[in-house]
């Protein structure tokens, strides 16, 4: 049996986690980190601004919890971002539209 307190906390909990998630599929108007933000907080790499006029998407990628631990402290360590590590290694990969 609980207690009424600890049945008043998972309901707090539980409408609170229900607000903070996001679709997979959201757009959003705003990047967390504006683009030039990132280029200057990667030490090892300089990645070029994006074009501000254009808009920006979220891109999620669904990934075993160890493994996101173990890069989210890697790129910690190496004073990079994680979204700067992604972007570098699409562009690597698959290159840049003819017109960027």
């Amino acid at each position: 049996m609980s207690s009424k307190y600890g049945d008043l906390i998972r309901q707090a909990r539980k409408t609170e986690n229900q607000k903070d998630k996001k679709p997979d599929d959201q757009i959003t108007s705003k990047p967390d980190k504006p683009a030039e933000q990132i280029s200057q907080s990667s030490s090892q790499e300089s990645l070029p601004a994006l074009d501000a006029t254009e808009q920006e998407v979220n891109l999620c990628v669904k990934v075993p919890i160890s493994l996101r631990r173990h890069w989210s402290a890697e790129a910690k360590r190496q004073g990079v971002t994680m979204t700067s590590v992604i972007i570098e290694a699409l562009k690597t990969r698959f290159g840049e539209p003819p017109s960027h």
